[in-house]
Order: structure tokens, then sequence, then C-alpha cells
């Protein structure tokens, strides 16, 4: 199980994680403050069993980061355990230091700042009840600090000084962190129920369509029977008979369409993908698309190396590809083209299916129509609504922007999603 990019941003993980480089700041600026007090200031201070506990702390920042590094998730508790480390440490530290009276204290205070960000309020209470447990017992029991005797309190306030420099800083920079990820993540909760609303939407004309499908059945039927004895009876007119036969062939092309329905509907149950070459499927939709836009002008780029390459076409594919083919051809139309060019190109780990059309091109910042919206004067505004949708099942991406002469499509798929089994 691994870590999702919601609880990566927020939460306990985005915390452990905090919590991790805080360690690291710690582990540096308690040895620099234990070092100058020591052997720059002069002040007796232990200083044996202060290096024991920073090396501690050492020594557990290295297996945290070897746990953030683990597939298995974070939990609460962990990070709550976690806290009680640094809190058990820092407590150490200032037992030595002169207690409660330290100006460093205030830094028990950081954890349950930060906790406040990103844990339920059940795991706050916990962590703030850690940190006065601590300071309740450093009020009692403690090494006093040497101080000199006429310096010490102009010691005391420079360190307390330190101290709030430290905890502002540390505050506002972590603080601000786990605030921006909290931001990121409702727009990614805003991105998915734009994308669950579009989903739906889909969902509602696809259940439309096959209700429309199996009721168009019945009268292709009639008319396939009907047609060939309407041929037979007026087989003495030609110019009849010629429009007989396109009408029996356009019949026989939509039973044909509602078959190729009810194929990829049982396909998309089994999610069995299809094995076959990429040139194989490539020139398989492109023999779709050329006898519904026979007027279209095709440039195909595709190199002979990635055309060998055996893919498990999932069902779904095909259809987004030739949507996306038909939008540019219609796009090309608007200005009286009819180009269009596709190029099928690897790169690194993706495969990407570029269509670019003549035509008037998005609006300004490439921006799509929605879901039944569209930019041309005809069509449902459906063809690259699923076609994204297709895109982001195979945890792929659709990206959209203008060309020098047109609009610019990418649909980017990975290869990992299109290995053939």
């Amino acid at each position: 199980m691994t870590h999702s990019p919601a609880n990566r941003r927020i939460g306990p993980f985005a915390l452990t994680r905090t919590l991790a480089w805080l360690r690291l700041c710690a582990i540096a600026g308690q040895s620099m403050a234990v070092l100058v007090c020591a052997l720059w200031m002069r002040l007796d201070i232990p200083l044996l069993p202060l290096l024991v506990g920073i090396g501690s702390l050492a020594v557990f920042a290295v297996f945290a980061a070897w746990r953030l590094g683990q597939p298995w998730p974070v939990r609460e508790w962990e990070t709550i355990g976690h806290i009680a480390v640094d809190t058990l440490v820092l407590g150490y530290l200032l037992y030595f230091t002169g207690g409660a009276a330290n100006p460093f204290i205030t830094l028990l205070l950081v954890p349950i700042a930060l906790s406040a960000a990103a844990l339920s309020v059940r795991a706050v209470l916990v962590v703030a009840m850690l940190a006065g447990l601590a300071y309740l017992i450093l009020l009692r029991w403690h090494v006093p600090l040497p101080m000199p005797a006429q310096s010490g309190f102009s010691l005391h306030v420079a360190g307390m000084g330190v101290d709030f420099v430290i905890t502002a800083l540390l505050l506002g920079f972590f603080i601000n962190r786990l605030a921006h990820a909290l931001r990121v993540q409702q727009l990614e909760v805003q991105r998915v129920r734009e994308r669950a609303l579009r989903d739906e939407g889909i969902l509602a004309i696809a259940t439309q369509a096959a209700g429309a499908a199996h009721e168009l059945n019945t009268p292709l039927g009639t008319m396939r029977t009907l047609l060939p004895e309407l041929r037979r009876e007026y087989a003495h007119d030609g110019l009849l008979d010629e429009d007989l036969a396109l009408l029996q062939e356009q019949v026989e092309r939509c039973r044909g369409i509602l078959r190729e329905m009810v194929a990829f509907g049982k396909a998309q149950l089994s999610q069995a993908p299809e094995r076959m070459p990429l040139s194989q499927f490539v020139h398989g939709c492109l023999e779709r698309f050329q006898l519904l836009r026979p007027e279209a002008e095709l440039d195909l780029v595709l190199e002979p190396a990635l055309a060998a390459t055996v893919l498990g076409v999932p069902a779904g594919l095909r259809h987004a590809l030739i949507n996306l083919l038909n939008n540019a051809a219609d796009a090309s139309a608007l200005r009286g083209s009819q180009a269009v060019a596709l190029t099928i190109r690897r790169e690194r780990d993706w495969l990407e299916f570029v269509v670019r059309d003549h035509g008037p091109g998005f609006d300004a910042g490439g921006q799509r129509p929605n879901l039944g919206q569209s930019g041309k004067q005809t069509g449902l505004g459906l063809g690259l609504a699923l076609a994204e949708a297709t895109a982001e099942r195979l945890s792929g991406e659709l990206r959209t922007g203008n060309s020098d002469d047109g609009a610019e499509v990418r649909l980017r798929l990975p290869l990992a999603a299109l290995a053939a089994t």
C-alpha cells in the first residue's frame, strides 16, 4: 500500500516529514549550542550526557528517514510516537541545562503548533499533554545551569531572544508549508469533484445511448429485411436501385456500429486489453476514421521502430483517438481545410498521440470546452471529455494548446499502462 498524493501533502505523513527536517535542524542547532557553551563560554555543563542525547536523536533521525521511504502508510499514532521521541530528547537535554529555567523551554510548543495543523483534535491533546508533562517534570527535577554571577541575567535574556527568533522562524516556515499543502489538497478535492460530475454526465449519456441502441436494433432489422425486397421489386429502375443500395449499405453500417458498441461494452466489463502491434492499432483507427470522414486528408507520422511495439490496447483507447481525429477534422473544416495530422512518438516512459488541425484553435490559454459544450458549429461536445476520461482511467493525461495554424491535442499515456500481457 502506498501513500496517496493527498496524504503526502497534508496529514500524518506530511507532519512526520516536516518533523524529520526539523529534527535535522535541531541536531545541528543543539550541537552548535552545546559546543559554544562548553568551549567558548566556558560553562561547566555536562558535555558527555548532552552529546549522548544529541547522538541518540541523530540515530532516530536516520531511522525516521528510512521509515519515510517505506511504502506502508504513516498512521497518526506513529506520528505521535515521533513527537514523543523528540519531546523526550529535548526534555533530556533541558534537564542537564537548567530545566524550565532554560530559555529554550518554549521549543516544547513547536510540536503542538504543527500538530494542530495536521492531526486530529485528540492527537493534538495527546501532544499537548506530553509537552505539559515534560514541562512539569523539568520544573521539579533538573540540573541547574551554571551561569556567571555578573552576566547571568544578560545571557538569559540573550538566550530568550535567540529562542524567540528560532521559534518564530520554525513556526512561520513549517506552518506555512502545511497550510500550502492544505490549499493544494483542497484544489485537488475540487478537481476530483469536477471529474466526478463529468463522469456522471458521461454515464448518463452512455445509459441513454445503450437504450437508444437497443431500440434502434428493431427498426434496423425491419429495414434490412425490406430493402432487398424493394430492390428486387424495382430492379428495372436504375436510379432508384442505386439509392436503395446506398440505403442498404448505410443500414449495414449502422448495424455494424451497434455491434461495435456491444463489443466495446463487453470489453469494458471484462477489462481485457487487446494485444496487437502499435502499427496495427493505429491503422485500424485510421481505417475507421476514413470511413467516417472520407474527405479528410490525414498525415500520419509514426517511426518504424515504434510501430513494431506490441501493446495491450485497453477498451476505449480506439474510440478516444477516433474522437480526437474527428474533432480535428471538424475544426479544420471551419476554415475550409480537410487536413489533419497525427504524430505518434515516445517520450521517455510515455506514449504520445499528437493530433493537429488547421482550425481556429482553442480560446486564450488553450481552455477546453466543458462536457456538452463545443466550440464547433456541430457536434455534442463529448469528444474531448470522453478522451480525457479515457486518459485518466489509464493514468495518463490530455493536454491541449494552440499551434501556429490551429489547435494541438496530446493524448499522453504511460507505457506501463499499455504493456502487453
